[in-house]
């Protein structure tokens, strides 16, 4: 871990640091399912003068992954997703889940957003569901402000302590973090056979 610390903390130093945390976060909404704080905050530790400029890159960074994952689930959808549900006569389930996805899916996609479980659950599944897309960016814009804006409040207020709690408690939050991916694969499973 000390080794990821100390070349994210040379990076957030460099001229290339602000386009280095754009893509890496990115990579973390669209094909990197790791939790974003391990990079983040020795980005803000190390620039604290700059520290709501940081996490205003890192939202607009993972707000425009957000797009990219909704248009492949979108767009994967229209062109595998309906043949599919057809060969497994699924069709009807599938309208079932989108009805609630559509009832609940704002504070579904919020809750992805700001807990540590790989957004890209949110975003592709918001484009599966064909969820209007300006309510989605809504919902990701205010789930990842309060997520990002809030580890900079942290950084700011406490400074070192907050990194050396994520070393400290982070055995701890893969298992949390592998238990909730397992649990929203369960629930979607059952919604699916209901």
């Amino acid at each position: 871990m000390a080794g990821l610390t100390d070349k994210m903390m040379a990076l957030a130093r460099s001229r290339r640091g602000l386009f280095g945390i754009f893509v890496a976060s990115f990579a973390e909404s669209t094909i990197v399912p790791i939790p974003f704080e391990t990079i983040m905050v020795p980005m803000l530790l190390a620039n604290r003068e700059r520290i709501w400029l940081i996490a205003t890159v890192t939202t607009l960074g993972c707000l425009l992954g957000a797009l990219a994952g909704y248009a492949v689930g979108y767009f994967a959808f229209e062109t595998i997703g309906r043949w599919a549900l057809e060969l497994m006569n699924a069709t009807e389930h599938f309208q079932a889940f989108q009805g609630e996805f559509d009832r609940h899916g704002f504070w579904i996609i919020v809750s992805i957003g700001i807990f540590p479980i790989p957004f890209q659950v949110a975003t592709v599944g918001s484009g599966l569901a064909a969820y209007p897309l300006l309510q989605f960016l809504l919902a990701a814009t205010l789930a990842r402000s309060i997520r990002y804006y809030g580890l900079a409040l942290l950084v700011l207020l406490f400074g070192d302590r907050v990194a050396n709690i994520i070393k400290r408690h982070e055995s701890k939050a893969k298992i949390v973090f592998w238990l909730l991916c397992a649990g929203v694969v369960a629930a979607t499973i059952i919604a699916y056979l209901q």
